[in-house]
């Protein structure tokens, strides 16, 4: 493949990745469309640190999370820097912008508190011409 052709995959690779995350951001409270972003074995840890391993799992998880007042956590995502390991995975810098719309009695339990900006990083993968998430990790930023 020659240095043009490369940079232009590369582009098209790019442009996929940022639809995926855009998909990823719309689907947020969608669970089948959500959870076909994802590779079959994903792995996903949220902002408050819960595991999810699996898309069966993840698409369980988002069910229940639905049916609470957790779907009035949106968020917003913000890519910053895209990193290719190899041609068929690339590694996602973004920052997750929290908007927590829920009553303030949910919000009372000091445990229920979420953090409004978040390091988000995804691993993807390239699968059947299509940039799935194979891992996705939110890390609280705290702003002092």
């Amino acid at each position: 493949m020659r240095q043009s052709e490369r940079a232009a995959s590369r582009e098209a690779d790019t442009a996929a990745i940022r639809r995926t995350v855009d998909d990823a951001e719309r689907y947020q409270g969608d669970p089948e469309p959500f959870v076909a972003l994802h590779t079959a074995d994903a792995i996903i840890v949220n902002i408050a640190g819960r595991q999810v391993l699996g898309r069966d799992s993840i698409h369980e998880a988002m069910k229940k999370a639905l049916e609470t007042p957790l779907a009035q956590v949106l968020t917003r995502i913000e890519v910053e820097d895209i990193r290719f390991a190899n041609p068929g995975v690339a590694i996602v810098s973004c920052v997750k912008h929290v908007s927590d719309e829920r009553d303030a009695a949910p919000k009372s339990d000091p445990g229920a508190n979420l953090p409004l900006k978040g390091r988000l990083v995804y691993v993807m993968a390239k699968e059947d011409d299509a940039w799935r998430i194979a891992s996705a990790q939110t890390t609280p930023i705290i702003e002092a």
